[in-house]
């Protein structure tokens, strides 16, 4: 069975509701409070796990309450926890979220446990790493750690380069696919990014030297190029009635992953199509990893897209 491992974050997040999200300064009463397990790496981990995905986690946990529980979490959704380490004297990584009536949201990260993840865990991790079908990566965790894993990797790596920041040059010829949302694109380009200059985007991207680039742009689908064909193409979806958008671009990548090397049969935009269709289930309903579909059948459909 196909091997998908996720190298990055865990954190525990803080959710507060709102009518509105805040302006600076400002108090608001709130309508409701949740505790539920998140971070990118975790959230994207699970995702593709609770579609049936063969799936790894190779993280660092503090070693407190929340680290215990975290683990517990991974192994009851099916996660491998081989390579999940609780780390001592630091604290689990956390998030506080706040969330609005139409689904916005506002994230502050602590990192905590998760800055501490090294190349001695790739090192732990080298034979499990190397020999993955497909590798993912964030931005939450040291970036000399996953470029060192991506370096090993003989499969497919897949980079989801959030949150958005410079200077991550060094690692982007090493990826087989990179996957930014709009703002990160425009932040690694310069450029604001729309469906009118979509593909002017896409060209700068893979001049990075990555092989492919998907460009996901919320209720209007995804964007997609690669090297290998250069003909760009323009995933559409459904459009929803968003209750919770949080953690939707993680449910995209764990679902792409995961049909990548599930339906390696199946074209492209019917991938990505599926996995914007996960994504879009996941915003109907509260939560990050609880709104993650399980078992879904996503190919029951022919999924739209035009040419750019």
């Amino acid at each position: 069975m196909s091997k998908i491992v996720v190298i990055g974050s865990c954190s525990v997040d803080f959710t507060t509701y709102a009518p509105r999200l805040p302006n600076p300064g400002e108090t608001l009463i709130g309508t409701k409070f949740t505790t539920s397990y998140g971070g990118k790496g975790a959230n994207q981990c699970v995702a593709a796990a609770k579609l049936g995905g063969n799936s790894f986690m190779i993280c660092r946990l503090g070693l407190d309450q929340w680290g215990e529980k975290y683990k517990k979490n991974f192994d009851q959704l099916g996660v491998d926890t081989t390579y999940v380490a609780l780390t001592p004297d630091v604290t689990t990584g956390i998030a506080q979220i706040s969330v609005a009536d139409n689904g916005e949201n506002q994230i502050v990260i602590v990192p905590g446990a998760n800055s501490y993840l090294s190349k001695d865990d790739v090192k732990n991790a080298e034979q499990l790493i190397t020999n993955a079908d497909i590798l993912i990566g964030q931005l939450e965790t040291p970036l000399e750690t996953t470029l060192e894993a991506f370096k090993l990797n003989k499969g497919i790596k897949l980079l989801n380069a959030a949150p958005a920041r410079r200077g991550i040059e060094e690692i982007l010829p090493y990826c087989t696919i990179l996957c930014v949302n709009e703002p990160e694109a425009a932040l690694l380009t310069n450029t604001e990014v729309s469906l009118k200059n979509a593909v002017a985007v896409l060209k700068k991207l893979l001049e990075t030297g990555c092989e492919s680039v998907i460009i996901t742009l919320g209720p209007d689908g995804a964007v997609y190029m690669s090297k290998h064909d250069q003909e760009p193409i323009h995933i559409i979806c459904d459009k929803v009635t968003p209750v919770d958008t949080t953690g939707a671009g993680d449910a995209f990548v764990g679902a792409f992953a995961t049909y990548l090397v599930t339906h390696k049969d199946k074209p492209m935009h019917q991938i990505i199509g599926a996995a914007c269709h996960v994504a879009s289930l996941s915003v109907t309903k509260e939560g990050t990893q609880t709104s993650y579909p399980s078992k879904f059948d996503a190919f029951k459909r022919v999924y739209k897209y035009e040419k750019l």
